[in-house]
């Protein structure tokens, strides 16, 4: 194999990155631009980044093919395609989902990636193509002094962790945290189990080689210009070591901060270094976390039953990373992500829109949607990841190290960002499996959504079932409490939406004992053409009316397909329920596809 081209390499800056996303200004973080690619193919399915061609791709063949088993065949077809396309293509290596790693050389533009990609396309054997792209840690971090952890118990916005302590610490349970690695620190040390670091570039990976056994995180620091031309310096984020003290930081040991799930181990997986990390290797990471096998990696002692992936980059989940996350999740490993910090909408970022995850926004401290947190249909619970722009101390505090470049002495930082409250969920997710070891990831998610609680707050766009509550959830899953969200009624009758008209779907629920539950589950699949026009709401057997959803002129985006939060405990469970939509302005229509209630 080829020595490796990432001394040319344009890659982005994780600093440069959070920096712009803070400031709504993602685009203006790009590297420098290229030639547009043609209509036939987007520029999202050329790039590694905004703006940079890629420079692999990640091919995965159909079953049957040569290719799909074969290094030797797969060499050989990129050798032809490279020839077909005009340009030189080689063979990297084996995912551990199976697909192939496929570099394209020196120096293309994203037209000259358009035609490579254009030619797997047209060959029947080939099940999907998608460019490597490269992701980013989603955080902005803020220096300060220890202060309170107002994310695990404040009543406003916490997320009621202590009264989850009287029944699980997360004991018996390891969390993958696949991120930049980690740097020692005496409030972890007793926590941390064996990883591996999965960079597989050795500029990226700046601690003098590629993969290892050796997850520390050397620093992700930058110099000036060395991933984006204009880029200031970034000292090191240590992102890996705060993300893993939120989970399991030592608790009860007289100093520093408590972890969630402070009974359970992290395995540290190294993904992010200098500049950002690939889909390659997080593909690679997530496969070996959850029990897979990976070419050239020794086999995992550490399963791990929950991954936490507080990272991210632009454009819809892909084939490739999907296929990764679905092998997991069969596998029996639950997979939290961040829904990223640009203030949009998750659906356009990744893996926060890859299905089979737990997707999470963020919270401010007092329970309305952090200003920089995405939101959408995709995402499915919001958790605390705080707000330091304006008071420090209403970040996320949690484990760090005081290093500008090399690891120096160990410290507590407050951050804020969506990487900050994926770990609250993974950390809860860590709880519920210490105490029910046979629940699935989807019973994981169904039990955080069902016993989540209202945001006290607001949140434009949409941030899922509302804001976690690890003692409700926890409590439910140990049969103390709660609801699994186990029981639910559907009504698949399709409604068309007229025109500024208004029509009522019913459901009836028969079966149930006493009154409806504090956090009524209302699923909801509208298909319209403009969904700031539409009023939902939940009619009670009562005729009692609580709204799901209001009208926004500023909501111009299509369909709704979203599950809300009620708190209906005053209305007896059994009896017709309706699900009410009203259209409020002319010009647009659509069809309720289908609702669901779920007890």
């Amino acid at each position: 194999m080829r020595t490796s081209p990432s001394v040319r390499r344009k890659l982005i800056s994780v600093a440069a990155v959070s920096a712009a996303l803070f400031t709504a200004a993602t685009a203006s973080a790009a590297v420098a631009q290229e030639s547009a690619a043609p209509q036939d193919a987007p520029a999202a399915s050329t790039e590694a980044a905004p703006g940079a061609p890629a420079e692999r791709l990640i091919v995965g063949y159909k079953s049957g093919a040569a290719e799909a088993k074969s290094n030797k065949a797969a060499d050989a077809d990129a050798v032809a395609k490279g020839k077909e396309a005009g340009e030189k293509l080689d063979f990297q290596r084996r995912l551990g989902t199976g697909a192939a790693l496929v570099d394209l050389g020196e120096d293309l533009t994203k037209a000259d990636v358009s035609d490579v990609i254009a030619e797997y396309e047209a060959d029947p054997q080939v099940a999907y193509v998608v460019p490597d792209r490269l992701n980013k840690p989603l955080a902005t971090p803020n220096d300060t002094e220890y202060a309170k952890q107002w994310d695990l118990f404040e009543t406003t916005a916490g997320m009621n962790v202590p009264g989850a302590w009287d029944v699980a610490t997360g004991t018996g349970v390891t969390v993958a945290v696949i991120d930049t690695g980690y740097v020692a620190h005496s409030d972890l040390a007793a926590n941390m189990v064996g990883g591996y670091d999965f960079i597989s570039d050795a500029t990226v990976a700046n601690d003098g080689g590629g993969r290892d056994s050796n997850p520390a995180d050397p620093g992700d620091w930058t110099a000036a210009n060395e991933c984006q031309s204009g880029d200031p310096a970034y000292d090191s984020s240590w992102h890996g070591t705060h993300v893993a003290g939120t989970i399991a930081a030592a608790t009860n040991n007289g100093k520093g901060v408590a972890g969630i799930a402070y009974g359970a181990k992290v395995s540290p997986l190294r993904v992010l270094g200098k500049c950002g990390g690939y889909d390659s290797d997080i593909i690679d990471a997530i496969t070996w976390a959850s029990g897979g096998t990976v070419s050239g990696v020794p086999a995992n002692t550490n399963v791990a039953k929950v991954i936490n992936m507080s990272l991210g980059g632009g454009g819809a989940c892909t084939t490739a990373t999907q296929n990764a996350i679905n092998a997991a999740v069969n596998r029996g490993t639950a997979v939290v992500v961040a829904a990223g910090n640009s203030n949009a909408n998750a659906a356009n970022y990744s893996p926060a829109s890859c299905s089979n995850v737990i997707s999470v926004a963020a919270a401010d401290r007092q329970g309305n949607r952090s200003y920089y947190s995405n939101y959408g249909t995709v995402v499915d619970i919001a958790a605390p990841g705080g707000e330091t722009n304006s008071v420090t101390t209403n970040g996320i505090l949690s484990t760090l190290n005081a290093g500008a470049q090399g690891p120096g002495a160990e410290s507590y930082e407050y951050y804020q960002g969506t990487s900050m409250a994926a770990p609250h969920i993974a950390g809860l997710a860590a709880l519920m499996k210490s105490k029910n070891s046979a629940l699935t990831p989807a019973q994981i998610e169904s039990a955080i959504k069902t016993n989540a609680r209202a945001l006290p707050g607001t949140c434009s766009g949409g941030c899922g079932a509302g804001l976690a509550d690890a003692a409700r959830t926890v409590q439910a899953v140990s049969g103390s409490g709660g609801s699994t969200g186990g029981t639910t009624f559907t009504s698949t009758s399709a409604v068309a939406v007229p025109d500024n008209g208004t029509i009522e779907s019913p459901i009836t629920v028969s079966g149930r004992t006493g009154n409806a539950p504090s956090a009524l589950q209302v699923g909801v699949n509208i298909t319209h053409t403009y969904r700031g026009d539409l009023v939902l709401d939940l009619v009670a057997p009562d005729g009692t009316a609580y709204r799901l959803k209001s009208a926004s002129s500023s909501d111009s985006a299509d369909n709704v397909v979203a599950t809300y939060t009620v708190n209906a405990s005053a209305e007896v469970a059994n009896g017709t329920w309706k699900l009410r939509v009203q259209d409020t302005a002319a010009q647009d229509t659509g069809t309720l596809n289908s609702w669901k209630l779920t007890f």
